[in-house]
């Protein structure tokens, strides 16, 4: 008996051009951490107001994942690849004007419009890449082209830190100095905010246009006919997805993954200057390294996928990550009674890297858990994972909230959510995640 194919034979340049996209969307999601801390400096923002940038992203998400998913339904996986990447274009162009003003809802505007093309590139990509090969291989392949997808993120955060941070951090006494300094546009301290503004704006025109690049090669690539189809028949039904228990499982999943993820990556630099001496730059080279180690975890887990079951890896990855996260709270300067933090301020941060490695199969494996047997209403169950990645967008301010109450004032006490979220990812892997229902085989 021959292997199932792992990718639909004659189709490989076009999976390899859609694995593309997991690179390039992950360069937005991950300069949203440099963005969190640059805006808390160039805008003056709180941690919960700066948070509000994952909120922006995942709400472009949430409001656009059913259109997203009818308009592919209508017309098929690469009209909507076409028209996610034409409006995450113009969500990175709108940031020229945003710096120009220095207006914070004008980026989150901008970031909202990426947020709403990715929609339709995740949502897009990840169907049509468990759909391109055999059904059994579907959470490998997912993995495979997911395993890109840090890449993206490495080069994201290494712009970031090159490009976007400054290394300028004036203490509260250099930036009174400035503000006595009269300048014609006000004074020394307007126009080092103002500085600080316009270095976000190029890194994002460039990504702009190597967006517009991949849509003209889409736009140019053969794409399996099946897949433009319109027919109603293959449309699907909410109210049969209901019979899905594993499908709705993975949303709730899905949900605190994201609060997991985007919890700890955008408090990353700030956790570290929090509790070491280490500067914004010296903290994005850790978020580097910490994108590096979300790589390794994608291809060592698609690798351990050949023996292990994908579900139950990712649900002994949540009891390891349960650990892990009570480290960072327990090694941080806010649990200095503890004495861990006193020993050295390593263990805290290298538990909190430590997750993200763990973390890593987790998206891919809830995506192709939870649409798998759905048949012919994968689409709209896609979409719904889709919209659970709002799961980013309120969590990760809840640790921004946190972290400015009165009796907490560090990042480290936040992390609870995290904690909570890999629990629940725990009980998906070991037991939600089973299909039930009218399973199409």
């Amino acid at each position: 008996m021959d292997k199932p194919k792992l990718i639909t034979p004659g189709y490989v340049f076009t999976f390899a051009l859609v694995t593309l996209l997991f690179f390039l969307w992950a360069l937005p999601n991950v300069l949203n951490d440099v963005l969190i801390k640059q805006f808390q400096k160039s805008l003056e923002l709180t941690r919960f107001e700066a948070g509000l940038i994952q909120t922006a992203i995942k709400l472009g998400y949430f409001c656009l994942a059913i259109p997203a998913g009818l308009f592919m339904q209508r017309f098929g996986y690469k009209s909507g690849l076409l028209a996610g990447l034409l409006i995450f274009a113009t969500g990175c162009f709108l940031f020229y004007p945003a710096a120009n003003s220095g207006i914070y809802l004008v980026f989150l505007s901008g970031i909202f419009i990426i947020g709403s093309g990715l929609s339709f590139l995740e949502l897009g990509a990840n169907s049509f890449v468990t759909s391109l090969g055999d059904a059994s291989t579907s959470a490998r392949r997912l993995n495979l082209a997911q395993s890109f997808n840090p890449i993206g993120g490495i080069t994201g955060v290494t712009l970031g830190t090159l490009f976007i941070f400054s290394g300028n951090e004036p203490s509260k006494e250099e930036i009174g100095v400035m503000k006595a300094q009269v300048t014609a546009t006000g004074n020394a301290y307007t126009d080092f905010l103002q500085t600080e503004n316009s270095r976000v704006w190029p890194t994002y025109i460039l990504i702009g246009i190597a967006v517009l690049v991949v849509a003209f090669l889409i736009w140019k690539t053969r794409f399996p006919k099946v897949e433009s189809s319109g027919d109603a028949r293959h449309r699907g039904s909410f109210r049969t997805l209901l019979k899905y228990p594993h499908w709705y499982g993975a949303i709730i999943s899905q949900f605190f993954y994201l609060g997991a993820q985007l919890g700890t990556w955008s408090f990353l630099i700030t956790y570290v200057q929090e509790n070491s001496p280490m500067t914004e730059k010296q903290a994005g080279g850790l978020l580097i390294v910490n994108m590096i180690v979300f790589m390794a975890g994608r291809f060592f887990s698609t690798y351990l996928m050949k023996w292990i079951q994908a579900t139950r890896l990712m649900g002994i990855y949540a009891l390891i990550n349960v650990g892990l996260v009570c480290i960072v709270i327990l090694g941080s300067e806010w649990a200095s009674w503890t004495g861990i933090h006193g020993i050295s301020y390593w263990p805290g941060i290298c538990a909190m890297m430590g997750t993200t490695f763990f973390m890593s199969l987790m998206y891919p494996t809830n995506f192709a858990s939870g649409v798998k047997g759905l048949g012919p209403h994968a689409k709209l169950g896609a979409s719904m994972l889709i919209m659970s990645l709002i799961g980013g967008a309120l969590l990760t301010p809840l640790i921004g909230l946190i972290a400015e109450s009165s009796w907490a004032q560090a990042v480290a006490p936040g992390m609870i959510i995290p904690l909570v979220s890999y629990c629940v990812i725990g009980w998906y892997g070991f037991a939600g995640s089973r299909p039930k229902g009218p399973v199409y085989l």
